[in-house]
């Protein structure tokens, strides 16, 4: 059900209609800002800036903010200095929560995000509370809405690449990859021709957590909260996600 969860989650996220924009390229460029920071600034040779790089792209930020992202990180151009934090914690009905933040003002941050825990019946707990119930692993998306893909060649070709799992539903593949295999496995199914539609290293729930219908609503204000704030760049959760 990992799979089936996690594309759902993504479906919910991509699915909201943000016309923040201003926030949207906020968060692309802290991501390829700490991308840049830790593997430097040349996309061919740092997967991970590569990917915030495509995502930003994706909507349509422009070049000369993502320049720019990358000139701060390298030391090339004077900027802020982020902070990467993760929160942990539990949202209502005992849903586990991960909140990954990169932020100039830890203070504000840690103020901004307790409240929004509070405010929907959750609470934030130590470092490490919930963190043991996600594994780590490498999520790549490729969309087949239409059925034109064929399921074994596409099987074949993530085996052959090193994958860990494919699974096939709802009109989607979901592949999951070691996080060390992860960028490998990426650049052999796009050389094999398939589009990847979303792909990044994140924490993937061992197990799901089913709350009453109450419990869920609130889940889900919470959530869109949390990634209604311009220092969270992702939240992660073990709520199960229905159509």
């Amino acid at each position: 059900m990992a799979g089936h969860s996690k594309w759902h989650n993504i479906q919910r996220r991509k699915n909201a209609q943000d016309s923040k924009r201003g926030k949207i390229f906020m968060r692309h460029a802290k991501a390829i800002y700490t991308a840049a920071k830790q593997g430097g600034g040349d996309p061919d040779t740092n997967p991970q800036l590569r990917t915030a790089i495509d995502k930003a792209k994706s909507e349509n930020m422009p070049n000369d903010n993502i320049e720019r992202a990358i000139q701060k990180a390298t030391g090339t151009l004077d900027g802020a200095n982020y902070e990467e934090i993760t929160y942990e914690g539990y949202g209502p009905g005992g849903v586990a929560v991960i909140v990954h933040v990169l932020t100039d003002n830890k203070n504000r941050t840690a103020s901004e995000i307790r409240h929004a825990f509070s405010k929907h019946g959750g609470n934030l707990g130590e470092s490490g509370c919930v963190s043991f119930m996600f594994d780590r692993k490498g999520f790549i998306l490729i969309l087949d809405e239409a059925g034109e893909i064929d399921e074994e060649e596409l099987t074949l070709s993530a085996i052959e690449a090193g994958a860990d799992d494919i699974r096939s539903e709802d009109g989607a593949y979901v592949i999951y990859t070691s996080p060390e295999s992860f960028s490998d496995v990426c650049t052999y199914i796009e050389r094999a021709g398939y589009t990847l539609n979303d792909e990044e290293v994140t924490l993937i729930p061992q197990t799901y957590n089913h709350v009453n219908e109450k419990d869920a609503e609130k889940m889900e204000t919470m959530i869109d909260i949390l990634e209604d704030n311009e220092d969270v760049q992702d939240v992660v959760h073990n709520l199960q996600v229905f159509n």
